[in-house]
Order: structure tokens, then C-alpha cells, then sequence
């Protein structure tokens, strides 16, 4: 994987092309030292422009080399975003490093060539303001403190996949950082909301971190510290409490990750926003840079919800949702009556027979159990409402198998679950006959 650093000699253009190369060691990765010139100006200064930005570049590289980085410079002419673009591709760089837009740059770099790089390239960015935490790791004199923003999206995933590479070079310190919306988490997850709109209940608060915790599991695998949660209310644009959130942790670096959207799908656009405004360096990674295919890891399942109505057909899925969990976990095993009042008269008796359903050995191999009696007209909607307050990883439920008319007049809950969940849903289907 090699570096590509762009670099235009500043003050700033230094810092980045510092902790380049020292990610560079780091990773014992080779390093491209890049300065585009503008073509109007190559035009109208033609060869002596030329001779002075590589006289300069070969003065940035002997620097760098002194660092212990193995680096190549190139000079290249046009449109600098473009080029670096077409640059990075042509020598299958994995990571694009530049610093930052400046205060006196309009509307602090909005259409920038940093803004450009981050909707563009195929690769993550990172936007480099100090270069000294990333000098402090390579040397091992501490860990480099790492905030990632987290919610369930594919952007997200893409930037823990980053971030998991990143902590097989060294100690990261991982910081994940949730902003939520508190009527917008109430309404997803079925909670009864306070009446102030920007209160945030205990049960809205352990959900919430329950799902951050699931969501970061997998940087909790390498052997190093587990991730720090901070989990916050916001009003407006999360971009701005995520790094104001980074700023108060005082984190090194801010990762995150980006659908690259482009003009105004960037006004709500997080990475576009904390690219902008962030004081510490942040990585933007796109979401085509997710694992996927052999690279992609098996994915752990901690918890299945498995629900029924007392039917043959829906009970025969609880068997199937404890085989989901071999190596221990959550079962939550769920009842929906459709009449609230019913539901607070039954249950107790309902919780009964949900008890009696369970396989003997619902328990071995360390499984948890929890039974739950819920409540709601919409049972589908009930049940996807209990998978995010639960944030489990799959869904069970049990279906009779009918199409065609009796499928209409029943209605399927099956189907409707299917359709529009967010996570793997098993549908466990009677034999024939």
C-alpha cells in the first residue's frame, strides 16, 4: 500500500508530509512526495516553474528521508485534485495525506481541493493539523488517541475496518463517539419519551450504549484496550458535536466515514463537515473501502430475538435461534399481544409458557436468557422497534408457509420483518405435508 502525500512547500504542507512518512515507517510502506503545479501558471512559466518546484520537492524529500521513510517525488501539472486523484490510482496508493484547509481559505476550503479529494478519491484522505502524535507513536512514547464516529451505516463500517488496520501497527487508543437525535432514538427504538424533547431516559441511554458497544466489537478483538464509549444528545448538525465531542477528548485523530456525497447531499454530510472544522487531524474513508468478499471477517452473533405467538409454526423457530449462539450469548425470547390491555392481563401467563417453550438446555455453553412480553397493534414494527432496543444481530421468527389468499388474510409478520429490517433475519419454515 503505498502513501501519497501532496504537499505545496507551506508551513502546514510540512506537518502532513512529517506524519506521512512517519505512517509510512510506521507501516513500512513506500512514500510519494507530490506537488501539482496549476497549468495556467506551468503554462506562462514553463520549465523554470518547473525546475524550482522540483529543486524544492527534492529538499522536502532529503527531510523526509532522514525520518526513515522511503520516499519518491513526482511533479505534476493541472487541476490538483484531479491529478492527485489520477496519481493515487495509477500507483494503487492506499492512503492520500494532505493538510488541512486554512483559516483564510473561503468558507474554510468548501470546494477546496481538499473538499474535492474527499468526494473523489477511491481511497481515505487524511487531513493532517500536528504532526507530533503520529511522530509519538512511531517512536512508541504512547499510543495515539483515535475518536471514531459510530452509528449504524456502512460509512461507519468502513471506518472501523480502517481503524481495526490501523491497530495492527501499534497501541490505539479508540474513543467511539455516538451524537444522537433523542426523538428520533425514542421513536426507532420504542421508548416512551420524557417530556422535554431533549431529555434522555436511563433505558434510551443503556440501549444506546449497548448498540455502540455491539457496533465497535470487532476493534475489541486485537488485544489492546477496549474502545471508550461516549454516547451524546444533539441538536442541529451532528458534524458539530462530533468534533467538538473529538476536541473535548482531546483525541489525536478523528476517523470517519463518508458516502462522498457532493453538493448539497454535503450540507448533512459528517466527514465533509468535520474535514472543514475539526483542530486535530481526521482520516475520511469511503464506504466502498468497507471489507468485503474473503477480507470481510465472520461477523460474532452475541443475540437473536425469537418471537411467537404460541403457534406450532412460530414456536418451532426457538430451537433454531439458541443454535445461533454455540459459543454463548443473548436469546430473547418475545411474545406480542396485540391488545395492550390484554397484554398487561396475560402477562404473567404468557411469560409462563414462553418459559415452557425453551429447549432444556436453553442455558449451556453460557447462554443468557430474557423473556419478554411486548405490546402493539403493528406486531412487525413491535418486533423491529425490540431489535434496536435489544441491538441484536438476528432475527428469528417461525412462518406457516402459506401463499396466495390464506397469506393475505392472515397477513404475514414474516414477510413485513423481512422487508424491512436492517439486520440478518432467519425465517424458519414448517417441513412439507
Amino acid at each position: 500500500m503505498t502513501i501519497l502525500c501532496a504537499t505545496h512547500f507551506s508551513d502546514a504542507a510540512q506537518r502532513a508530509a512529517t506524519a506521512a512518512a512517519e505512517l509510512a515507517r510506521k507501516l513500512d510502506e513506500p512514500l510519494f512526495l507530490v506537488h501539482v503545479l496549476p497549468g495556467d501558471l506551468a503554462r506562462a512559466f514553463g520549465q523554470t516553474l518547473r525546475d524550482t518546484a522540483t529543486s524544492a520537492l527534492m529538499d522536502e524529500v532529503r527531510r523526509l528521508e532522514k525520518l526513515g521513510a522511503r520516499v519518491s517525488h513526482q511533479v505534476l501539472t493541472g487541476e490538483p485534485a484531479e491529478e492527485l486523484g489520477r496519481f493515487a490510482h495509477e500507483k494503487g496508493a492506499g492512503l492520500v495525506v494532505t493538510a488541512g484547509p486554512t483559516s483564510a481559505s473561503p468558507f474554510l476550503g468548501v470546494g477546496g481541493t481538499v473538499d474535492r479529494l474527499a468526494t473523489a478519491l477511491p481511497v481515505p484522505l487524511l487531513v493532517v493539523r500536528e504532526a507530533e502524535p503520529f511522530e509519538a507513536w512511531v517512536k512508541g512514547t504512547r499510543p495515539l488517541k483515535v475518536m471514531v464516529g459510530v452509528d449504524r451505516s456502512l460509512p461507519f463500517e468502513a471506518a472501523r475496518d480502517w481503524l481495526q488496520g490501523l491497530r495492527r501497527y501499534g497501541p490505539v487508543e479508540v474513543v467511539a463517539g455516538r451524537i444522537f437525535w433523542p426523538h428520533e432514538e425514542y421513536q426507532r427504538m420504542g421508548l416512551a419519551q420524557p417530556p422535554s424533547y431533549q431529555d434522555v431516559s436511563p433505558e434510551l441511554r443503556h440501549a444506546l450504549e449497548k448498540e455502540v458497544r455491539s457496533l465497535v466489537s470487532p476493534l475489541e478483538t486485537m488485544g489492546q484496550q477496549p474502545a471508550r464509549l461516549r454516547v451524546e444528545p444533539g441538536v442541529g448538525r451532528i458534524a458539530d458535536h462530533l468534533v467538538a465531542l473529538a476536541a473535548e477528548e482531546q483525541v489525536d485523530l478523528l476517523v470517519v466515514g463518508t458516502h462522498q456525497r457532493r453538493a448539497l447531499g454535503k450540507l448533512w454530510s459528517v466527514s465533509h463537515h468535520a474535514l472543514r472544522l475539526a483542530k486535530m487531524s481526521v482520516v475520511s474513508v469511503p464506504v466502498s473501502m468497507a471489507a468485503r468478499g474473503s477480507a470481510a471477517p465472520i461477523p460474532p452473533l452475541r443475540s437473536v430475538l425469537v418471537a411467537t405467538d404460541f403457534s406450532d409454526a412460530a414456536n418451532r423457530a426457538i430451537p433454531y435461534a439458541f443454535s445461533l449462539l454455540p459459543n454463548g450469548g443473548t436469546v430473547y425470547v418475545v411474545t406480542v399481544g396485540e391488545n395492550p390491555q390484554q397484554a398487561i392481563e396475560q402477562e404473567r401467563d404468557w411469560r409462563q409458557r414462553l418459559h415452557q417453550l425453551l429447549p432444556r438446555d436453553a442455558d449451556a455453553q453460557g447462554r443468557k436468557v430474557q423473556v419478554e412480553v411486548l405490546a402493539g397493534q403493528d406486531v412487525a414494527t413491535v418486533l423491529l422497534k425490540a431489535a434496536e432496543r435489544f441491538s441484536v444481530d438476528v432475527i428469528c421468527l417461525g412462518t406457516h408457509g402459506r401463499s396466495g389468499l390464506k397469506k393475505a388474510v392472515m397477513g404475514s409478520v414474516a414477510k413485513e420483518v423481512t422487508s424491512r429490517a436492517d439486520r440478518p433475519v432467519l425465517v424458519i419454515r414448517p417441513p412439507e405435508g
